[in-house]
């Protein structure tokens, strides 16, 4: 296996860095000098195959470019694979945040030293108190960060399992707008829907989760666009699909004190016949609200250029729609180009925030 897959001028030289990545779609990063080097994708953590790929991977690349790292960053969450491998290392450990990685990512690779205000959509990352983040506003300044602010906070019934049904955060969501009484009638071929209210209202194993992805989910599920989906994005992915001609709703989301909250568009989605409809509807009104969301965050800090970092990024919907309308608020947006936006980019955006550390 070629053991770089990429090479990434940074901002500025620093010091030698290595950086072990994310759990899905894993790759390490070494730096050495003003360059990142970039490994390729090795799979998800948790088979022996992608574990052994990551490991030889981690140690031939510092060798094989001759650097002797200064420190090595890793995610917050400790049961990784790459956590504890970092943490075995006889070097200084950095555990840095999911989505400050996936703005600084999008900084490193054009350049951008100065403050930068990330915008990181995703399923998954967790967050400093051990919180279930994935839909954030941060400002991005040296090697630390701040929350600006976060997507409204959702339940996320059956933990993990909620991101191959989509059903379960759509039926959050009617709980959350007081129409929990729907739920069992909506998916009557699904048993565990007769008892997801009770669940919702006990709280039990419904994890709070600020994640967009979720609501990508919660859309397809209020939509019956695989409300049960066989792989994870299946059902996101099918929606976005659907797009022909995105429609913003303009009473649709409420923002107040950095909270973004879209529950009047989740409300009309739960009455929408039609699912290209729903998914004009949702695509458009995301895009809007979002933009609304990061000019709010330019004005609170001053700065005014944004990083569109994580997995949701995919969507070419989203990435397309939004981007004309932030320079169209006079905002810039930076987008990723020569690593992914999504976790196989974690890496490097670990790097460089671990570099920064140093200089």
């Amino acid at each position: 296996m070629t053991t770089v897959a990429a090479t990434i001028a940074l901002p500025r030289s620093g010091p030698s860095v290595l950086a072990v990545g994310a759990f899905l779609k894993n790759t390490v990063c070494v730096t050495k000098g003003d360059r990142a080097y970039l490994s390729p994708v090795h799979g998800d953590l948790g088979t022996p195959d992608s574990i052994a790929l990551f490991e030889h991977s981690a140690e031939a690349m510092v060798r094989e470019l001759g650097v002797k790292p200064v420190r090595v960053a890793h995610d917050l969450h400790p049961d990784f694979h790459s956590t504890r491998f970092a943490q075995a290392l006889d070097l200084p450990a950095l555990a840095v945040q999911h989505h400050h990685a996936h703005a600084a990512a999008i900084a490193a690779e054009h350049g951008h030293a100065a403050p930068i205000l990330g915008l990181s959509l995703d399923g998954f990352g967790l967050g400093p108190e051990n919180q279930a983040w994935g839909g954030e506003l941060l400002y991005c300044e040296g090697a630390d960060f701040r929350r600006l602010g976060h997507l409204v906070h959702i339940a996320q019934p059956g933990g993990d399992k909620a991101a191959r049904e989509p059903w379960r955060m759509a039926a959050a969501w009617l709980h959350k707008l007081g129409r929990a009484d729907e739920i069992a009638s909506r998916w009557k071929g699904i048993p565990a829907a007769s008892r997801l209210g009770m669940v919702l209202d006990k709280g039990l194993n419904a994890p709070i989760t600020s994640s967009a992805g979720r609501l990508f989910d919660a859309a397809c599920g209020l939509l019956g666009v695989h409300p049960v989906a066989e792989f994870e994005g299946q059902a996101p992915m099918a929606l976005e699909a659907l797009v022909d001609h995105p429609a913003i709703l303009a009473s649709g989301w409420i923002l107040e004190r950095g909270v973004l909250d879209f529950a009047p568009l989740m409300s009309l989605l739960a009455s929408c016949p039609e699912p290209r409809d729903g998914a004009n509807l949702f695509h458009g009104t995301l895009i809007a609200g979002l933009a609304d969301w990061c000019v709010w965050g330019a004005e609170s800090t001053g700065c005014r250029t944004i990083a569109l970092g994580g997995g949701c990024f995919f969507n070419r919907v989203l990435t397309a729609g939004l981007v004309p309308e932030l320079e169209r608020r006079g905002l810039v947006p930076l987008t990723a180009t020569q690593a992914s936006p999504g976790d196989a980019g974690l890496s490097l955006g670990q790097a460089w925030i671990a570099a920064l550390r140093e200089m």
